[in-house]
C-alpha cells in the first residue's frame, strides 16, 4: 500500500490561457505524480491546493484550544481544531509527501507556512518533556519520504553557492520537515525564472527529468518493499 499526500503552494494555477503564468512547481511536480503512475499505482491519492484554498491561520483561540485537554475541550474548542486534525489524519496516513512551493521573498508562501502551523501541534506530531533537557521536543511520527520540488527567480541557493546566506526556503522545510515524520528529504529544484533565458529553460527541463527519474526509482522501491513484505 503506498499513500502520497500531495501538498501545492504556488498561488498560480498550473495550467493559464497565458501559459508563461503556469505555475512551474506544481507543474514539475505533476511531472512526478505521471512517472510515478506510470511505475506503480497509487493506493490512496490525498491532493491539498493551499495555494488556492489556504488553511486559516491560527489564532489566540486556536492555540488555547490546543493547550486545552481533549476531554475538556468546548464544542466550539473542537470546531476550532477540526482542521488542524484532518491535515494532521491526512499526513499521518501518507508514506510519501510530494511538496512543490515557489520561493517567495526567499521564504515559503504564507500558506504554506499555515498548512505547517496547523500540522505542527503538541501531542499529535511532538511531545514536549523538560526532562529531556535542552532538547525537549521530540517528533511522533516517523518512516516518511518528503520529495520537495522548489522554483525560484533567481540562482544559487545551494551551500557554497552564490545566494546560500539568502535561501529561507529549503533550510525552512527541511527543519520542519522532522515534525511530519521525515526520514528522507529529496529536493528538485527549478532556477532563474526571472532571468527567463537558457540557463532557465535547462533548468526546467533538468528538473523535470530528475522529477520523472525520481518517482520511477521511489515507485520500484515500494514495490520491493511490498513484494517482500508479502513473501
Amino acid at each position: 500500500m503506498t499513500t502520497i499526500l500531495h501538498i501545492d503552494s504556488s498561488v498560480r494555477a498550473i495550467d493559464n490561457d497565458n501559459p508563461a503564468h503556469n505555475s512551474l512547481s506544481k507543474n514539475i511536480a505533476k511531472t512526478f505524480l505521471d512517472s510515478w503512475r506510470e511505475s506503480n499505482q497509487i493506493d490512496e491519492y490525498i491532493y491539498r491546493d493551499v495555494g488556492v484554498n489556504p488553511p486559516h491561520f491560527i489564532s489566540q483561540d486556536w492555540i488555547g484550544a490546543v493547550f486545552t485537554p481533549s476531554d475538556k475541550r468546548s464544542a466550539a474548542q473542537h470546531q476550532q481544531l477540526q482542521l488542524s486534525d484532518t491535515l494532521i489524519d491526512e499526513l499521518t496516513r501518507a508514506d510519501i509527501i510530494l511538496m512543490s512551493t515557489p520561493m517567495y521573498n526567499y521564504g515559503m508562501p504564507a500558506q504554506l507556512k499555515a498548512w505547517f502551523d496547523q500540522i505542527i501541534r503538541i501531542n499529535k506530531t511532538f511531545d514536549f518533556d523538560l526532562a529531556r533537557g535542552d532538547q525537549p521536543l521530540r517528533p511522533l511520527l516517523s518512516g516518511k519520504t518528503l520529495v520537495l520540488i522548489t522554483s525560484c527567480g533567481e540562482f544559487g541557493f545551494n551551500k557554497g553557492e552564490v545566494n546560500e546566506a539568502h535561501s529561507h526556503l529549503t533550510p525552512h522545510i527541511q527543519t520542519l520537515s522532522k515534525y511530519l515524520g521525515v526520514q528522507v528529504m529529496f529536493e528538485i529544484a527549478s532556477e532563474y525564472q526571472e532571468f527567463n533565458d537558457k540557463r532557465h529553460q535547462d533548468s526546467v527541463a533538468k528538473a523535470h527529468h530528475d522529477a520523472a527519474k525520481l518517482a520511477k526509482t521511489l515507485s520500484t522501491q515500494r514495490q520491493e518493499i511490498q513484494h517482500a513484505s508479502a513473501v
